[in-house]
């Protein structure tokens, strides 16, 4: 599930400089995800219907602390997702918010190139 690593802690406003600019050189040189792809993902979609799933229900998880639906749960199922690809999005999610937490606690420097936080 390559795009939900690249949602980082899925809402911009709580993304740490760190977190943008690792995430957008990893989605780019490493995932080779468009800037565009990367940039909707950040908006909570994507160009593709099934990462479309994926991300918006990573959006629900963070806005929601974990307390998604049932109806959520099984919205995404639907669309084609099983219990193992769930978890892995939940784990994106929360492994992201916890390094996106690390970096703003300790000032972590930004070892990749910075990205203007509107242009993304």
């Amino acid at each position: 599930m390559v795009w939900t690593a690249h949602v980082c802690s899925p809402t911009l406003a709580a993304l740490s400089a760190g977190c943008l600019a690792a995430h957008t050189y990893t989605g780019t040189h490493v995932t080779k995800l468009s800037l565009e792809e990367i940039a909707a993902a950040r908006r909570g979609r994507s160009s593709e219907a099934r990462a479309d799933a994926a991300v918006k229900f990573a959006v629900r998880v963070a806005e929601a602390r974990g307390g998604v639906s049932e109806q959520e749960v099984e919205a995404l199922k639907a669309a084609g997702f099983d219990d193992g690809e769930l978890l892995e999005i939940v784990s994106h999610v929360a492994a992201n918010t916890f390094t996106n937490y690390m970096n703003e606690v300790f000032k972590t420097d930004v070892d990749f190139r910075k990205v203007d936080r509107e242009a993304a």
